[in-house]
Parts: C-alpha cells; sequence; structure tokens
C-alpha cells in the first residue's frame, strides 16, 4: 500500500508537539489531520476513519487518550492505535501495553514515550500499518 494513502490522526493539546510530531510524519510520506483535544478528535472520527492515530494520554482530563482510544476501537476495530504521552516523567506512573490484561483496558497497539526519535516512530508505524 501507498503511504501517500494513509491518513493518520494526531491528536495532542501540546501545540509545539503536534506541530514538530505532524511535520516528521508528513516527512515519512503520510497524510495527517490533527486535533488538539479529546472533544475535536470525536468529531473528526463522526465522519473520518483513519489508517492509524496516535493520541496523547492526558488532555482535557488524565485519561482522555484512554477514553478516547476506547471510542476510537468500539467504532473503527481494525484501526491502529498509539498512544503517546509523557505521564511517566511527568507522575512516575507507567502504563504499557505488553500484557494481554493491560490490552485490554488499554485500547492501544503501542504505547510510547514522548521523546521517541522521529526513525522510531516511523518503524512503529510501519509495524502497524503492515507496509
Amino acid at each position: 500500500m501507498d503511504k501517500n494513502s494513509k491518513n493518520i490522526l494526531l491528536v495532542d493539546d501540546d501545540e509545539d508537539y503536534l506541530f514538530q510530531t505532524r511535520l516528521n510524519i508528513e516527512q515519512f510520506g503520510f497524510r495527517v489531520i490533527t486535533a488538539e483535544s479529546q472533544a475535536e478528535a470525536e468529531k473528526l472520527l463522526d465522519s473520518f476513519k483513519p489508517d492509524l492515530a496516535i493520541l496523547d494520554l492526558m488532555m482535557e482530563n488524565e485519561d482522555s487518550g484512554f477514553i478516547l482510544a476506547f471510542k476510537l476501537k468500539r467504532k473503527y476495530p481494525d484501526v491502529p492505535v498509539i498512544i503517546a504521552t509523557a505521564v511517566t516523567a511527568e507522575t512516575g506512573m507507567s502504563f504499557g501495553v505488553k500484557s494481554e490484561e493491560d490490552r485490554k483496558w488499554i485500547k492501544a497497539d503501542r504505547y510510547i514515550e514522548k521523546g521517541i526519535r522521529a526513525d522510531q516512530l516511523y518503524k512503529e508505524i510501519i509495524k502497524l500499518l503492515k507496509i
């Protein structure tokens, strides 16, 4: 499949992170649709099915990314979801999707810490999109 035909939904309330990550993903050759909040992303998902979504964890609420991932997976179960967050650095709490138990409540296919290098993000996207 052609990367140029793939739409990635990027949701984050940090404008700088959103801008930089969008640039990186566009340089990878994908189209990027952005939202700055859980609410804005939910409105987009009413009429748009992304090929992959990258969601911040803490936006309007501490669990906005979890809720958004749950709603996205309920509507589009085949869409891969990456949760990208700095929650561990900010709070000391650690999350992951390594075990089956984790995947039952965290509706994400990957969990990455913000600060991931662009080449690492690219590899995760390619793996999830099976390109």
